[in-house]
């Protein structure tokens, strides 16, 4: 099935609002490296909204310390804000690849069964630039 984000834009209108870093990892689903994401070791309230369209995804009520190298959450803000890929790009390792259902941007992968003392199964593995935290009102 063929998924139409409601926010589109063209290549040329993302580079104009991302930066060249931002535009790799949210369009050509580029990946940060490890530990050297703004909001990995970030713990303050609020949400996290995608940078490339402004649609909220995770809360910091849902954020957890897994020492992974990236800020993890262990589930999203509502399910029908994150876009489900199976990405097979490591030879011999499957992953789930998640993407922000508004503009289709790349935000990271999702990993069960790690065992994280955490209410689900799950780990969303977020690139920070892909993420805009957002304070409580």
């Amino acid at each position: 099935m063929t998924h139409t984000p409601p926010v589109q834009k063209t290549p040329q209108q993302w580079r104009e609002v991302l930066t060249p870093f931002e535009f790799h990892v949210l369009r050509e689903g580029g990946t940060e490296r490890p530990g050297t994401g703004e909001y990995e070791h970030f713990s303050e309230a609020g949400t996290y909204a995608c940078k490339g369209c402004g649609a909220e995804l995770f809360t910091s009520n849902e954020k957890f310390a897994s020492h992974c190298g990236w800020p993890s959450f262990y589930a999203p803000a509502d399910d029908d804000r994150i876009r489900y890929l199976r990405d097979e790009s490591l030879p011999g390792r499957p992953r789930i690849e998640v993407r922000c259902a508004a503009c289709d941007g790349h935000l990271g992968h999702v990993f069960e069964g790690e065992g994280y003392d955490t209410p689900t199964d799950l780990r969303y593995c977020i690139n920070s630039v892909s993420l805009v935290h957002q304070p409580p009102a």
